[in-house]
């Protein structure tokens, strides 16, 4: 395993000032968004791609702090039912792509996207039950009628470009927000469709993050190190579904916090240690969203936290045996 950071907490840094961060720090892979909600402040696809001399350039750069490229990443709603959001985030798929298959870089990391309840919607619409049965009939129009359609063209596309795994993060919000949802896309789309494990959205859902690692052995593509923390008092008052502003901490259900600070070592390193069972042994990419910390603090006490948890080496052999 690599210790890894997702690009957007250097926003407010260059390119090469997160590269000597991360050096410092020991980190061994960064995740560069590419477009979408994450944007492009390090690598733009249009620039590099029309410039050659300046994506070399970015490329000896990580050469020269010895750091990989763990995947590009462009999230979004591609199947927005707003025809021009939807082209946006379209574009920046195609884009990240086309960027991808240049920087030899195999895995693209987005969200499944979310279509709205019928062909008349302007806005997506998240369907988290079954009854009444309006929403049983969004469900079967959105998969059948858009998310399949949609990705099992986009995957034809991706291949082109040499692009081996599609990690979808599982968000809520989104089509695919659990284990049974993204292993749905996976089967009717083929297996360039995976997981970009993220826990921090598993976890709020009432998830064990161990038995969804296991659910998706051989399907797991990237990993998001980011954190949540469950309020009890507020979760048994109003459950789980909070649609309260992230920024008021103390009256959400839950938070999402720095690795180390939602759950302990021992949560973490059954994880690790989970992902190895079930063959992933990939970067662990720290994605800093806790609203409690700084950036700068947040993301140190996250790579020296998994310092003490990945697991760096091949396991060899069963010597004692």
């Amino acid at each position: 395993m690599k210790l890894g950071v997702f690009s957007p907490v250097f926003n407010n840094r260059t390119l090469e000032e997160a590269l000597e961060f991360m050096k410092e720090h020991g980190g061994q892979a960064i995740e560069l968004g590419t477009g979408g909600f994450p944007g492009t402040a390090h690598i733009n696809p249009d620039e590099l791609l029309a410039d050659e001399k300046k994506l070399n350039d970015t490329l000896d750069l990580l050469k020269k702090y010895d750091i990989e490229i763990a995947a590009f990443s462009c999230h979004g709603n591609p199947v927005h039912p707003d025809k021009e959001i939807a082209a946006k985030f379209h574009s920046d798929f195609e884009k990240t792509c086309k960027l991808a298959q240049k920087a030899n870089v195999h895995t693209i990391v987005t969200f499944s996207g979310c279509p709205g309840g019928s062909k008349d919607d302007k806005t997506p619409n998240w369907v988290t039950c079954p009854w009444p049965n309006d929403f049983s009939d969004i469900l079967k129009y959105q998969w059948d009628e858009v998310l399949i359609p949609y990705w099992k063209k986009a995957a034809e596309y991706a291949k082109q470009y040499g692009i081996e795994k599609i990690a979808f993060e599982m968000h809520p919000g989104f089509c695919v927000y659990n284990p049974a949802t993204l292993l749905k896309l996976r089967e009717a789309v083929g297996d360039i469709i995976g997981a970009n494990f993220d826990p921090s959205h598993l976890i709020w859902q009432g998830i064990d993050p161990v038995y969804a690692i296991r659910a998706l052995k051989g399907a797991i593509y990237h990993f998001h190190a980011k954190d949540t923390k469950i309020d009890p008092i507020n979760t048994k008052t109003n459950g789980v579904l909070d649609t309260k502003s992230y920024a008021d901490e103390i009256n959400r259900s839950w938070i999402f916090r720095s690795v180390g600070y939602g759950n302990d070592y021992a949560y973490w390193k059954d994880m690790i240690s989970a992902l190895r069972l079930c063959g992933y042994d990939g970067v662990i990419s720290i994605e800093h969203e806790d609203s409690l910390m700084t950036p700068d603090e947040g993301l140190i006490k996250a790579m020296d936290f998994l310092k003490d948890v990945l697991i760096y080496e091949s396991k060899g052999d069963m010597w004692w045996i």
